[in-house]
């Protein structure tokens, strides 16, 4: 089968396309054809070597993607599952080796996989497993309660916008940041109270909230600088692993979407509300495969609102 992956670490320019032996499920597993593959930063930070420890015992070609959508071509033998072959899924993968979405097949547990959600395309379902997981394990470990304040940075990328809108369906009050281009898509993905982003956007946190929020989600990864917005005993949610001193008694909590990539029922229920109009798909653009450099750059150069995708036809 075909994918796209790389044999050295480095910009863009490092993936093409590599032959792999076509994957074959077993028992709990399915196979699915892939159809689309959402592009995310975490695949370009893997392609640039910066976690290489993580494969230095893996031999390459390493193939990324954390995303797929597309058919279920096989199920494995002995497995129990309410899906059919034929039947449009989406799954979240956990790349290691060559095993990444990158690919025209993927193998995955079929507790990594549900349909997509009724109405959705393969290309906008590939937008949702991994930075929609990311989001649901982000609220879970802070644990808020229904009127309580969660403030998100990053607001207007996708993991950003999903916790904006998951925490709106909970009940939480949200507060998000942007830049002036984006305050109009936060409002409308509805953050009650938008601020501007940047270094310093704790203190502008503080004016609107002078007691602190409850929580905070950094999807814009700004680690320290955050720390002033939240309320002693309050909590923060990163997703670059980052475990910083605490104090006042807040708590750190480093989000790692592979601790829910089987939980099923969590990602069923992502397919579910999305179907009833609480979750907002953002496709960037696509890409056919073989530009996945292209995407790559894309992602690297900015400004994207929504997910790169790339496509696999037959």
């Amino acid at each position: 089968m075909r994918a796209i992956g790389f044999t050295e670490f480095g910009g863009p320019e490092v993936l093409h396309e590599v032959e792999l032996p076509t994957p074959e499920p077993g028992a709990g597993e399915v196979r699915i054809r892939v159809r689309a593959a959402a592009v995310s930063p975490t695949d370009t930070v893997r392609r640039s070597g910066a976690r290489a420890q993580e494969v230095r015992e893996v031999p390459g070609p390493y193939v990324v993607g954390m995303d797929v959508a597309g058919v279920v071509e096989r199920i494995g033998t002995g497995t129990a599952t309410d899906l059919a072959v034929g039947e449009h899924v989406m799954g979240v993968v956990v790349p290691r080796g060559t095993h990444g979405g990158y690919a025209e097949q993927v193998v995955l547990p079929v507790d990594s996989v549900v349909r997509v959600p009724s109405g959705a395309d393969d290309v906008s379902a590939s937008t949702l497993p991994m930075n929609g997981l990311t989001a649901r394990l982000t609220l879970d470990l802070l644990g808020l309660r229904e009127g309580q304040t969660i403030a998100v940075t990053g607001a207007a990328g996708v993991y950003g916008g999903y916790v904006v809108q998951m925490a709106g369906a909970e009940g939480l009050r949200v507060m998000a940041d942007a830049a002036p281009h984006d305050r109009d898509l936060v409002r409308e993905l509805g953050a009650d109270i938008v601020v501007d982003r940047g270094d310093d956007v704790a203190e502008r946190i503080r004016r609107a909230v002078p007691e602190g929020v409850d929580g905070l989600a950094d999807g814009a990864v700004l680690d320290d600088k955050v720390i002033g917005a939240v309320r002693d005993g309050g909590g923060i949610a990163t997703v670059r692993f980052y475990t910083g001193t605490s104090e006042r008694g807040i708590t750190y909590h480093p989000v790692r979407v592979r601790d829910y990539a089987t939980e099923r029922a969590k990602l069923d229920g992502l397919r579910d509300l999305a179907e009833r109009g609480g979750l907002t798909m953002r496709v960037a653009g696509t890409y056919p495969a073989a530009q996945a450099a292209e995407a790559h750059r894309r992602l690297a150069a900015g400004g994207t609102r929504g997910r790169l995708v790339l496509t696999f036809g037959d």
